[in-house]
């Protein structure tokens, strides 16, 4: 329980920006989600642009301070690096041609 007028403004400061920060970090965990499901589902031609809104979002949260940037480029790294691995492994391999 606080006990200082100050304390008592500091509750109240820090619950409103817990409201606003929790629909921002909410955004980015759905953004992510559906890039996911697109990569893992194997639709990997819709899966990019899936991918540059969920870093948008990271960087947006990240620009806020919403998110460490530190947590917000790992998640990104992550993220490309399924989505990488995802189109390498759909793309036809080239074959060399016999000599």
């Amino acid at each position: 329980m606080p006990n200082t007028s100050s304390a008592v403004k500091r509750v109240r400061e820090n619950a409103r920006k817990r409201v606003r920060s929790k629909s921002i970090r909410s955004q980015c965990k759905t953004n992510i989600t559906k890039a996911e499901k697109l990569i893992f589902s194997g639709k990997v031609d819709l899966a990019p642009e899936a991918v540059q809104a969920a870093i948008s979002a990271l960087d947006k949260a990240q620009g806020k301070g919403i998110i460490h940037p530190n947590n917000a480029s790992r998640r990104k790294s992550r993220l490309l690096k399924k989505l990488n691995t995802a189109q390498a492994s759909s793309s036809p391999k080239k074959s060399t041609p016999a000599t």
